[in-house]
């Protein structure tokens, strides 16, 4: 019996990514001139991503959540395979979590190709139950050539697919090509390890020179992440900063809404100050945990005039917010103690008036077509005892994947991991 080849997959650190010697870490300014594309739903995204896949000539980095073993994923698995054939480097960077369920034939069939895979932070199963829950590989990656990027939410799976039925997913991501491709481009490539040219003091100041020449409304484009190291508060800082220069509207669409309590103050001090604040959540959600974590919040925030919309049709898995006439945000991070805290996330920043407004119609159809206007008389409201009771859970919830991720099971490790044989291609790497 013949057994898979070996290397091909490694393990991926749970802090901060590997990085060449010589190789900075860099803050990404605003690039302008780009043009941004937006892709709603497995419908519009699929189709775009895997045509560039199948165009690419010399490189592909793609990084992502969840791939499932359904028509999405297989569909994706023999793309990469016929780019690594023919010649494309190509490099798949998989969370250990989101990916846990893949069988090692699918890995192992990607590495005989030539497909250069990774997994991050992957762990045993101990008593059939998997242990990575926190700390996750959560962006959603893919760069082509070096030319045209996508960044969003969405995984590669068959759920984001109407025909999927009534639990397929409502979710966005942005097609990108321009300038700010570059950006991407160069952190995708720290992210997997590889080697990329180190941005000097100089060319970062002649790039701040050079952003002063652009409109205002020209396509710019900023991409911001979070990491473990010192990027850990960048995106949720992002969103602070603009709710506090909002003028007219902000509108706020995300699957799983329990932000801390600065970020809930500034979208309460937003709209005190007469700023529409309109936030769309998850009314049908995949997980209820997440409804009642998100419903905590309501109370606060319906007093102070911000409107809550819950999106009933099927479950929200959308990442993206929009502020005033030119300020959008789409990405994998979600406005919870995992994406805000601990998990690995990227956004994209658009200032763009025509992608504003064709997101802001979008989603304005979403709120008054298929949701559910929140009211201050149907908040969780009640008696002394069960406000201390919410008190307590809510902070206890903010901080519980940040204390869980201090145990031993989550020390950072960076090791070769070879494939088991091949009769056991149908097991769970």
């Amino acid at each position: 019996m013949s057994s898979a080849p070996k290397a091909a997959v490694e393990h991926l650190s749970t802090t901060a990514p590997v990085r060449e010697p010589g190789v900075v870490d860099v803050e990404y300014g605003w690039q302008g001139n780009n043009r941004v594309e937006l892709l709603e739903n497995g419908e519009a995204y699929f189709p775009r991503v895997f045509e560039a896949l199948r165009a690419a000539q010399s490189e592909i980095l793609l990084e992502t959540f969840i791939i499932f073993e359904d028509k999405v994923g297989n569909e994706l698995q023999q793309i990469l395979i016929d780019a690594a054939r023919r010649g494309v480097r190509t490099t798949v960077s998989l969370d250990g979590f989101g990916c846990g369920e893949l069988s090692t034939g699918y890995l192992a069939a990607l590495s005989e190709a030539g497909v250069h895979l990774q997994i991050f932070d992957p762990a045993p199963r101990h008593l059939g139950i998997r242990t990575n829950w926190f700390r996750r590989l959560h962006r959603k990656i893919v760069v082509i050539d070096g030319t045209i990027a996508f960044v969003g939410g969405i995984n590669f799976s068959g759920d984001h697919l109407a025909d999927f039925g009534a639990q397929a997913k409502q979710d966005y991501a942005v097609e990108i090509q321009g300038p700010a491709v570059a950006d991407i481009h160069h952190f995708a490539l720290l992210q997997s390890g590889r080697p990329a040219r180190a941005r000097y003091w100089w060319q970062r100041r002649r790039q701040r020179r050079s952003q002063l020449a652009f409109n205002d409304h020209d396509g710019q484009v900023r991409l911001v992440y979070r990491d473990n190291g010192d990027h850990s508060g960048d995106i949720e800082e992002v969103y602070r900063q603009v709710l506090r220069s909002a003028q007219r509207r902000v509108v706020i669409a995300n699957a799983y809404f329990f932000p801390g309590y600065l970020l809930l103050r500034e979208i309460r001090n937003a709209a005190r100050r007469g700023v529409q604040v309109r936030l769309i959540l998850q009314g049908q959600p995949d997980m209820l945990v997440a409804k009642l974590a998100a419903r905590m919040t309501y109370d606060y925030l319906l007093k102070s005039g911000v409107q809550i919309h819950e999106y009933c049709q099927r479950p929200l898995h959308g990442k993206v917010a929009l502020v005033d006439e030119d300020w959008c945000t789409v990405g994998s991070s979600n406005l919870d103690p995992l994406s805000l805290s601990l998990n690995l996330e990227a956004n994209v920043l658009i200032r763009d008036r025509a992608f504003n407004r064709l997101l802001f119609e979008r989603l304005e159809d979403l709120s008054n077509n298929h949701c559910k206007a929140m009211a201050t008389d149907t908040s969780p409201r009640g008696r002394i005892w069960h406000m201390t009771v919410g008190f307590l859970v809510f902070h206890f919830l903010r901080h519980f994947p940040a204390w869980a991720g201090w145990l031993p099971a989550h020390k950072p490790r960076l090791k070769p991991f070879t494939h088991p044989a091949a009769s056991d291609h149908h097991e769970p790497p």
